[in-house]
């Protein structure tokens, strides 16, 4: 069993190191694509509103866009039993990407509501887990299912108001902290490309002439 284990871990590491290897000579777009995020992320904390309702204006469109798409296959096999459960599902993404960029402030609304019950639900159902189970370290898991109800709780309280900066403020730091992830692999692939560079394959040994 551990040997298969071992074989396992080897064939993983050598798979993961080809798949850096293929992208290896395009690390200075991971590079700019991370700093392009960084800059959009740091610009959506500064200004979370506008970020809130690109949000929401964005949301809209990809609703719109699989709605069409949900539409465009139940016709395409209608003559499947589940026509009319795609078809439904099409028409429900449709209206709900209309509503989003008729009503983009009350789309808004909705979404801190959702994101507010989600954290209260998440951090109260982490915090009792980790006290029933107590499994190693379980003392972290508590503590951060507490602040996440504690930011739930403070949304909660603080909507509809929250409305208009929580989505742009929580996209912003998603997209800094996403940025910086792609800058240091970008920047830690070009370390291996150097180091790869710089590393010459063993010369094989010529044997020497036989003496006569």
């Amino acid at each position: 069993m551990s040997t298969e284990v071992v074989v396992d871990r080897a064939a993983f590491r050598r798979s993961l190191r080809h798949e850096l290897e293929a992208i290896r000579g395009r690390w200075i777009w991971l590079v700019i694509l991370g700093i392009a995020m960084v800059v959009f992320g740091t610009a959506a904390i500064a200004a979370p509103f506008i970020a809130s309702l690109a949000t929401a204006f964005t949301l809209g469109v990809l609703l719109l866009l699989g709605g069409g798409t949900q539409l465009v296959g139940a016709f395409w096999t209608r003559d499947w039993s589940g026509f009319f459960l795609v078809l439904l599902m099409g028409v429900l993404y449709i209206v709900v990407g209309l509503l989003f960029l008729n009503r983009p402030v009350e789309a808004l609304e909705a979404m801190t509501l959702l994101l507010a019950c989600g954290l209260m639900i998440g951090g109260l159902f982490r915090a009792i887990g980790s006290i029933s189970y107590q499994f190693p370290q379980w003392g972290w898991i508590f503590v951060s299912g507490l602040v996440e109800l504690a930011l739930g709780v403070m949304i909660w309280m603080q909507w509809p108001y929250a409305s208009f900066w929580v989505v742009g403020l929580f996209v912003g730091i998603d997209m800094v902290f996403s940025g910086w992830t792609w800058i240091m692999l970008g920047l830690r692939l070009k370390h291996l490309g150097s180091h790869i560079g710089h590393h010459h394959p063993p010369r094989e040994s010529v044997p020497p002439p036989a003496q006569a």
